[in-house]
């Protein structure tokens, strides 16, 4: 079997016939509607083997040809793609752009960690790409990573590394989590303030909020719009979604201490708030008021300029609800709307949202909370806290991308050993991501439908800097990767052994890309974090 992550679902040896030699006589010949995909490869193999690799139709006696194609196929799907090898060539067709893509990430693969690199490093070496024939196709359409900078800003050329390693595992959709209660990521040009105040904090919690240590110097930044239209276009010639997230009406904070008339002004001086320094869930949630819901219509707004995709995520979760219990203004509008409770309230609130998006296109989604008080009309639901938020908005025939916390949040430590950094949750290893299972045994096959897909979320309390996002990313996320988008057994059933096996070149592939994964030994030296608390749960997490 061949060494690709994630596994194709046909894979056929034709080593008989020989392989094909990419060499300073190769052109590439790209049919309409696949230049893109054939820059794309220009550019990245051209780094590797310092060879032009110039467009051409070949068959002229001299050259030879990469064909790239795409054709409608209707057994393949958009994102299908075949590819065949043989001594005359490479061929790859999909069924749509984006099949394409995946069929030359698939190439790359099949050249070896070479591949990856952003120059030769054996210059003259002869590049052989094994004789084959692949069909594949992906399970799910969203096969996603969430990724966290409002705890720790992540650099613009960060996150666009991040969506290279996304592409190079099949991953196609990025949600984006732009503010939170310690900091607002995205400028909004009729509310300065969000960056100017919202993105900056004094100081930082180091570790666990338990933790006693603090680091004492200013944090912060955030992308400006040409930043966002960059990262967007940027996704999207790698066939990823940009989903942006900004949390309403909890986890808000950062929001509030920028504009203080968004928070229970009834309740608390929040003209005293600051971007929050430390960890957890803060009680300063945004008032249920009209300015409110017409301050968030201007963001939002902007955003949807920015951001062209279906869906805009509007968080929902951990909403504490305390002010809202003891705000005049918060019980007047209860009153008013006839609402039962503060859970109402909230659905109220995110049920406005639903209804704006809906009107322009769009579509909201949220975390599972949002069902907490009555599921919004329309919406789909990212399934956190466990499968049973996910199970129950698919009976009630609602979208639903599984990404359950014990499973697949990618913040929690992957090993019981003393030298873990930071350790947080409890232990999921690589074999434990590779046996999740995002569609949830109690729904019916019409229910499954309702699954989008999967997400591995990566919150960044306890990751200061790029080299410990990398450390709890990987190799988890190829694990994770082949779950999103290989048809795989049963979990209990599934191969681990042999993934391992495809992981020893796999972790040459990222060696070669830069990325400071967790050895399989366990941890370097400069990867521990002596001394700083984290919160590690002992035992088996739950599986529901």
């Amino acid at each position: 079997m061949t060494g690709l992550i994630p596994a194709p679902a046909t894979w056929r040896d034709a080593d008989s016939a020989g392989g094909f030699v990419i060499d300073e006589t190769t052109v590439i010949d790209a049919g309409p509607g696949t230049e893109a995909t054939a820059r794309w490869l220009r550019g990245a193999l051209g780094a590797a083997t310092g060879l032009a690799l110039p467009p051409g139709a070949g068959g002229d006696g001299e050259t030879v040809r990469l064909r790239v194609r795409a054709e409608v196929a209707g057994d393949l799907g958009p994102e299908g793609y075949r590819l065949y090898v043989d001594p005359d060539g490479v061929t790859i067709h999909g069924g749509g752009p984006a099949g394409v893509f995946w069929g030359a990430q698939t190439l790359r693969q099949l050249l070896g960690p070479d591949a990856f690199r952003r120059a030769p490093v054996a210059p003259g070496r002869q590049w052989l790409v094994p004789g084959a024939f692949v069909e594949d196709t992906p399970r799910f359409r969203w096969r996603g990573l969430m990724l966290d900078v409002a705890r720790h800003f992540m650099p613009k050329e960060g996150v666009l590394r991040y969506l290279d390693l996304m592409a190079a595992h099949k991953l196609n959709v990025f949600h984006f989590h732009l503010t939170d209660d310690q900091g607002w990521r995205v400028e909004i040009k009729r509310y300065p303030k969000l960056t100017e105040i919202g993105s900056w904090r004094a100081r930082t919690k180091f570790g666990h909020r338990a933790s006693p240590l603090w680091e004492e110097k200013p944090h912060g930044g955030f992308y400006t719009q040409d930043d966002i239209r960059e990262i967007v276009a940027y996704a999207a010639e790698r066939h990823i979604t940009v989903v942006p997230e900004i949390d309403v009406p909890g986890h808000s904070q950062a929001a509030i201490a920028a504009y203080p008339e968004l928070g229970n002004t009834d309740v608390i001086d929040t003209t005293s708030l600051t971007v929050w320094d430390s960890w957890g869930i803060s009680e300063n949630v945004l008032a249920p008021t009209d300015n409110t819901l017409r301050f968030y219509e201007g963001v939002f707004e902007e955003l949807l300029e920015l951001f062209p995709g279906e869906f805009l995520h509007v968080g929902g979760d951990e909403c504490l609800k305390d002010q809202w219990r003891r705000s005049p203004t918060a019980q007047a509008r209860m009153k008013e709307l006839s609402l039962a409770d503060e859970d109402a309230l909230q659905s109220w609130f995110i049920r406005h949202f639903d209804t704006w998006l809906s009107a322009r296109g769009r579509r909201l989604i949220g975390w599972d909370e949002i069902l907490e008080g009555g599921l919004a009309d329309g919406a789909a639901v990212s399934s956190w806290r466990g499968y049973q938020g996910g199970i129950a908005a698919a009976r009630a025939g609602h979208d639903v991308v599984m990404c359950p916390e014990q499973q697949v949040y990618l913040d929690h430590r992957q090993h019981d050993g003393a030298d873990e950094p930071v350790p947080i949750g409890y232990v999921r290893t690589l074999e434990d991501v590779y046996r999740f299972e995002p569609v949830p045994p109690e729904l019916t096959p019409v229910q499954a439908r309702h699954v989008l897909g999967a997400q591995a979320n990566v919150w960044t309390e306890v990751m200061e800097n790029q080299a410990r996002v990398d450390y709890q990313t990987f190799p988890r996320l190829a694990a994770f990767a082949e779950v999103a988008w290989s048809a795989l057994p049963a979990p209990a059933e599934r191969d681990f052994a042999g993934f391992q096996r495809r992981m020893t070149a796999h972790y040459r592939l990222l060696d070669a890309l830069g990325v400071g994964y967790r050895p399989p030994t366990g941890p370097l030296p400069w990867q521990r974090r002596p001394g700083v608390l984290g919160r590690p749960i002992e035992g088996a997490p739950p599986n529901r």
